[in-house]
């Protein structure tokens, strides 16, 4: 299904990014705000707990998120920690919501440039909150004051105004080790706007069934947010054994998520759920007729199954001889994607 785009009598994503990007947020104090609804020719709307902008947008009217008791600890002076702007309504499957992104994420970038940040928020977004079933795909255009984020919401796109310091603080600040105490990925880019932009230390998986869990909920989003993105992830994990740490499985995602086995001699790989390019043909166009000989084609937007694949790579990463999950190794080639440096904190596993 088509997203529900704006009118032509409204203004544009591009030309409403412009807009807010321009705005002056007058420190995101009670009286900035109501001049930059002025500015915008937004009404005031809603409750004191759940205030609104009434934007005339036949996406829907933006959300002001008043500081409270889980943004407090973040902020400095702030009464609000962000607007957040409907742009599209699309249906609620993966692969119309990752479409309407990347619609969104074309428009902008013609108009504002490559953002400076990419990632994802995975199941925890900025102060707690929890983002769509789908992936949570967010793309940044980061300000030394303001930042401007393109994120996916409950229905559809959305654009966020933001004050930088809180929204990093509340980052950073989860670094605290606590096993999935970031979720996602996290890439950053050599653009000048990126100066001073700090990166929390991450957390180490410290069971198989943390490690089942991470792998899990990264697999199953990571083709609709590719897509969504308009990046292709290309993941070598390699595994710590006595003999050494021989490569293991080749993930590799565009619009369709295929992961290839190295499976050591000894190891029934299809007896653990791998099959050949026989039983998974699309995989064809990744790896060659016989190398890997295991593999699998977990699908589109929306179609892996994130948990038995997971499951099926920590079966196999454990026959193979892998004693813990400090030993499942993401090769350091993963964190280079379109441009950006990326980090996997949602993981939970090691980089080298």
């Amino acid at each position: 299904m088509n997203a529900q785009r704006g009118s032509a009598e409204e203004p544009s994503l591009a030309e409403l990014a412009r807009r807010l990007r321009a705005a002056d947020t007058g420190g995101w104090t009670p009286e900035g705000v109501n001049a930059l609804a002025d500015g915008l020719g937004w009404a005031r709307g809603g409750t004191a707990d759940h205030p609104v902008l009434i934007t005339g947008r036949s996406s829907g009217d933006a959300r002001l998120r008043p500081v409270g008791t889980y943004e407090e600890p973040y902020t400095d002076g702030e009464s609000y920690v962000e607007l957040a702007v409907p742009v599209a309504v699309a249906a609620p499957d993966a692969p119309a919501q990752a479409v309407a992104f990347r619609a969104a994420r074309d428009e902008l970038t013609a108009a504002l440039g490559r953002p400076s940040v990419m990632g994802s928020h995975g199941d925890m977004g900025p102060f707690y909150d929890g983002g769509p079933s789908w992936g949570a795909p967010f793309l940044r255009w980061r300000g030394s004051t303001d930042t401007l984020e393109l994120r996916a919401g409950k229905a559809g796109p959305e654009l966020v105004l933001q004050p930088t310091g809180p929204a990093e603080n509340w980052f950073w600040r989860q670094g605290h080790g606590e096993e999935h105490a970031i979720s996602g990925f996290f890439g950053s880019n050599s653009d000048p706007a990126n100066a001073g932009l700090g990166f929390p230390g991450g957390w180490t998986a410290r069971s198989w069934e943390t490690a089942t869990r991470s792998l899990g909920d990264f697999l199953g989003a990571l083709p609709a947010e590719a897509v969504a993105l308009g990046v292709g992830f290309g993941m070598p994990f390699y595994g710590r054994t006595g003999g050494g740490a021989p490569l293991l499985f080749d993930v590799t995602c565009g619009d369709r998520l295929s992961i290839g086995c190295f499976a050591p001699d000894g190891v029934d790989a299809a007896s653990l759920g791998w099959g050949t390019v026989a039983e998974h043909p699309a995989t064809a166009s990744v790896w060659r007729d016989d190398d890997p000989v295991w593999r699998v084609d977990a699908g589109g937007p929306g179609e892996p199954k994130g948990r038995a694949l997971a499951e099926m790579l920590v079966a196999t990463a454990r026959a193979a001889g892998v004693a813990e999950p400090a030993g499942l190794i993401v090769g350091g080639e993963a964190e280079y994607v379109d441009g950006y440096h990326i980090r996997y904190y949602g993981l939970g596993l090691p980089t080298g």
